[in-house]
């Protein structure tokens, strides 16, 4: 007879998962999160109460805990809301489990760890939860047990030993823009001195830090909830001029508003959406509310992501081809297909099938199909820019050093073509047809050895399709850029003292005129032939054209090393970064040594300027 009895019905195969240090986990988590992410996720949870109301409409409030000013004297940060609230139940279940959520969890939806996450790793002292649910209020506080380091409720003793985990509150402490539900939360910060409402060390804004932060995360908000921050809390609660409550909108509000033309662009499973911002944006003062100047972002769910601006902003719009104007332009791509988009736990990145998004790809598609208006912003910006042409004489003069100059190879498909190419980038070197093997089907040991072809090029393989070689330029185009061109074609978040920025993609190099090293050499000329009348534009004219030839020898050099093993796509990026074009002209000698030949053909040479 079987010893084993049946299964009952409540029997269960597997004993779960437990958590043995649920501290380090959140601690751990917490690392991963930006500093201001507990705004977003605390916004986010008072978004969701709202639509959980019957009629989907009511009011978010980041202020100040008031009743904690007036009993204690200390500025605490708190978000009020009007959704749906929460009983003393509720309170243990939704914010005492680490992953338990009022809302379906999902990859691409609610995780149900954010603002315990975010929020209680930055507020040791704790969070306090005051909400009302049917007229009624409860109270419970998340905090950091000091005294174990755990995270969890902060329990209160009642006179016969046993615990209050929630707490009743008396409707003295409702604020006023609740009523019969809503909820408030406190952030307590590191301890009882901690002034919340000021931004956390490192966050730029004193007054309006939060209203940056918010505009910035969100593209918008679901019609029906108005958001509001507290502005001027310190000064006195009667003056509506100076101590206010101010509207918070998304970066859709500022787009629309301020932008001289708007569109879309369709891309492979996303779009690209696309504002040329107003000229006089600048003037406005936006800056301290807004991302009021060019920037890329992710958007998905009406949230923006990956949002880079400054530096890295410049850098992701050339990508896209935006070389000029790039402080007027915004582009926001919104990927399709939800099924396999989610983002990861702290929500700082979004992910597909668990991987990056597809940037570089999204913007050779979007180059390929550059918005007219934008071309035309472009056109615009150049086309009072000035300087000769020096390409013909850097060529010329690299003409007698080509044999140690390797040219990058290109190479398009032909039914007769001499030669074997594919897509691959690992393609072996081009062999005549006639080469490709011996008698006994083996390759030829002398043949040409190496790799060709730029980044997007074909390139060779003995396997691929008949092809044949056509003319390439190594030479990269050329743009000087200078913040004294009318309009200015270097804003200074575009190579602020570096040298140079090389576009792989484009095969576009970019020199800053108003690097110093540049500027340093032609004062010192300036100088030297300054009773000379009209000499500036001519010193001008032959030291930027020394420097340009400095700079595309290191671009076509980089170039020529191409396929080696021993250099990758990331080590050649190293060569031609803006550090590292910066560091190919600090050698300033032989340069010097020929401005002052070239100068002395033009100008005179200083000797006999000095006999005469």
């Amino acid at each position: 007879m079987d010893p084993t009895p049946p299964p009952t019905s409540d029997a269960k195969d597997t004993l779960e998962m437990g958590v043995a240090n649920t501290a380090f986990i959140v601690e751990r988590l917490g690392r991963d999160c930006a500093p201001l992410q507990y705004l977003r996720e605390l916004t986010q949870n008072s978004i969701e109460a709202i639509l959980d109301t019957p009629d989907r409409q009511g009011e978010i409030h980041w202020d100040v805990d008031w009743n904690h000013y007036d009993l204690t004297g200390q500025y605490k940060l708190a978000i009020l809301d009007t959704g749906v609230g929460m009983d003393g139940d509720d309170m243990l279940k939704y914010i005492n489990q680490l992953s338990s959520s009022s809302h379906e969890q999902a990859h691409d939806a609610n995780f149900g760890v954010g603002a315990k996450v975010a929020a209680a790793t930055r507020n040791h002292a704790g969070l306090l939860y005051l909400s009302w649910k049917d007229g009624r209020g409860w109270l419970t506080h998340l905090w950091r047990d000091p005294n174990t380091g755990q995270y969890g409720i902060a329990r209160s003793r009642r006179e016969d030993g046993s615990y209050h985990d929630y707490l009743r509150l008396s409707d003295d402490v409702r604020p006023p823009l609740i009523d019969g539900h809503g909820t408030m939360v406190v952030l307590l910060g590191q301890d009882d001195e901690h002034n919340t409402v000021e931004p956390p060390e490192g966050i730029e804004g004193r007054q309006r830090w939060i209203q940056k932060y918010l505009n910035t995360r969100y593209f918008r908000f679901p019609e029906g909830i108005q958001v509001k921050v507290r502005e001027g809390y310190q000064s006195p609660r009667d003056d509506p001029h100076r101590n206010m409550l101010k509207p918070v909108r998304g970066q859709k509000h500022l787009l629309d508003n301020e932008s001289t033309w708007s569109d879309s662009v369709s891309l492979t499973g996303a779009t690209a959406h696309v504002w040329i911002l107003n000229e006089d944006i600048g003037t406005k003062n936006y800056g301290d509310k807004w991302a009021a100047s060019g920037h890329m972002a992710a958007l998905y769910h009406d949230e923006l992501y990956e949002m880079v601006t400054g530096r890295a902003g410049v850098g992701r719009l050339q990508l896209f081809g935006v070389i000029f104007g790039h402080n007027r332009v915004v582009i926001y791509v919104e990927p399709h297909d939800d099924t396999r988009l989610s983002s990861n736990t702290a929500r700082t990145q979004l992910l597909i099938d668990g991987e990056p998004l597809p940037w570089a790809e999204w913007a050779a598609e979007f180059r390929a199909n550059m918005p007219l208006p934008i071309t035309k912003l472009m056109e615009e910006i150049t086309a009072g820019t000035t300087g000769n042409d020096h390409k013909q004489a850097i060529k010329e003069r690299l003409r007698h050093i080509r044999d140690l100059i390797r040219n990058v190879s290109r190479y398009r498909r032909t039914s007769a073509g001499p030669i074997r190419v594919s897509d691959s980038t690992v393609g072996g070197a081009p062999r005549n047809r006639d080469e490709d093997a011996t008698s006994d089907g083996t390759a030829k040991s002398g043949s040409r050895a190496g790799r060709a072809g730029g980044i997007y090029a074909l390139f060779v393989d003995d396997t691929g399709d008949s092809a044949e070689e056509v003319a390439s330029d190594p030479m990269p185009e050329v743009r000087w850029i200078s913040e004294r061109h009318d309009p200015p074609t270097r804003t200074p978040d575009l190579l602020e003292d570096r040298a140079a920025k090389y576009l792989p993609d484009q095969n576009l190099l970019q020199i800053n005129a108003n690097f110093r090293v540049i500027t340093d050499m032609i004062d010192r000329w300036c100088d030297l032939y300054g009773e000379v009348p009209g000499a500036r534009p001519v010193v001008e004219e032959v030291v930027q054209e020394w420097f340009e030839q400095a700079l595309v020898e290191t671009v076509i050099g980089a170039q020529s090393l191409k396929g080696s093993p021993h250099w990758t796509l990331d080590d050649l990026a190293k060569l031609w970064s803006e550090e590292g074009l910066t560091s190919s002209i600090l050698p300033r000698y032989h340069v010097d040594v020929n401005v002052r030949r070239t100068l002395g053909s033009k100008l005179g040479s200083l000797r006999d300027k000095a006999v005469a």
